[in-house]
């Protein structure tokens, strides 16, 4: 009978866990139609890619001003009040995005996006630390995380494919009407767990004593600058560098996100199997140590369509697949109690380093070409590495 109770609370787990990887899925789908429409947003606004740069900066904004409170109510009420708001108010901003009729109200209309998507991170993992069977945190993290490259991936080719028969902003109304079904769905699917009632902004002095955290968040910032630049520049640089097609371009951004998944998986399971904190940052270093040989070839040559996507499948499997032992070591390293305010701190690192890096890298672009944009790309993936050591080294001191 105890046996077939365990089996019966960790299928629940894994259910909670898959209910809670598609609300990911379903909020990362929204967020990030805006890095699979760059091609159209410069062409429909007439901008260079600085200023496309500029509209990705100012939804990551928006992302990155709203986190700490979103945080604060994630760990006060509860992850799924959060969930299901946030969810719908995405649905709602995505569908504000492709009404934008200038410049100005497209900006602003990306920093509503990115606020609603405030919600994501916070909520989603303090639910898999909530929903986790013991010892698979690891791979659960990673299974939540593969929703952040697989919504990316359905709206690469989403957006593009929907572009290449009609307007392209009725991808955004498909994004729009998928998310609000899944809120709908996961109100009944998903129980969640109880806060502390009241809503107050965390105290992190008790997180920034924590060396390794610290170090951990540092590494956050440039491995956000290589995520972000990257994500914002594939289909320019296929359609600009490669000379290859805009739906060209969406396919390769996808096969980054689905490579990004395989990596999530496989570095959760690993990281499992090496056990705790030690195991995550570990096959986290691997990752970034991968990317930095990665970025560095990219930087070194112009490339036909096949070698770039073999390229960027690697970089799938290395930059994209690390954030999921991104935030399994993170877990590790907090009380579960402060999983919302310390997410928080995490992602804003990485936010801060997505502001910063796309729009430096666009300059670059302008002025010098791709070469040394990815050059920038390979510097901030080999200090993430350099940081991550740091952060194992404490772990083993």
């Amino acid at each position: 009978m105890a046996t077939e109770s365990n089996v019966a609370s960790t299928s629940r787990s894994w259910r909670s866990v898959a209910t809670v990887a598609g609300w990911q899925t379903a909020a990362s789908l929204c967020y990030y139609t805006i890095f699979a429409a760059t091609g159209f947003v410069r062409d429909a606004f007439t901008l260079s890619e600085s200023l496309v740069g500029v509209f990705l900066t100012a939804a990551l904004l928006g992302y990155t001003v709203m986190l700490f409170p979103s945080g604060a109510a994630v760990d006060g009420f509860g992850e799924k009040r959060l969930m299901v708001v946030g969810l719908a108010a995405l649905a709602v901003a995505a569908v504000g995005v492709s009404l934008a009729p200038s410049y100005g109200l497209l900006l602003g209309a990306g920093a509503v996006l990115g606020a609603a998507y405030s919600t994501a991170m916070p909520a989603s993992n303090r639910a898999i630390v909530a929903s986790s069977p013991p010892g698979r945190q690891g791979l659960a993290m990673g299974l939540k995380q593969v929703g952040v490259t697989a919504g990316s991936g359905v709206a690469s080719l989403l957006i593009t494919g929907v572009a290449a028969v009609a307007a392209w902003r009725i991808g955004f109304w498909v994004v729009a009407a998928l998310a609000g079904g899944y809120a709908l769905g996961f109100v009944a699917l998903y129980d969640g767990s109880s806060g502390s009632g009241e809503f107050s902004l965390p105290d992190l002095s008790g997180l920034w004593d924590n060396r390794a955290y610290v170090l951990l968040v540092a590494a956050g910032l440039f491995v956000g600058a290589s995520i972000f630049s990257m994500l914002g520049y594939t289909v320019l640089y296929v359609q600009d560098a490669v000379g290859a097609s805009a739906a060209a371009g969406g396919i390769v951004l996808a096969l980054t996100q689905v490579t990004g998944s395989v990596g999530r998986i496989g570095a959760g399971s690993l990281a499992d199997r090496l056990g705790g904190a030690k195991g995550a940052a570990t096959v986290a270093l691997g990752q970034l140590a991968f990317a930095v040989v990665l970025f560095g070839v990219l930087a070194g040559g112009s490339w036909s369509l096949p070698v770039a996507v073999v390229l960027f499948v690697g970089l799938g499997l290395s930059i994209h697949g690390s954030t999921g032992v991104f935030y399994s070591c993170l877990s590790e390293l907090v009380d579960s109690d402060d999983i919302g305010g310390a997410t928080a701190g995490g992602q804003t690192a990485i936010n801060t380093g997505g502001l910063v890096a796309p729009p430096l890298f666009g300059l670059l672009v302008e002025t010098s070409g791709y070469g040394l944009g990815w050059g920038l790309l390979t510097v901030t993936a080999l200090i993430a590495t350099v940081l991550f050591a740091g952060v194992l080294w404490r772990l083993q001191t």
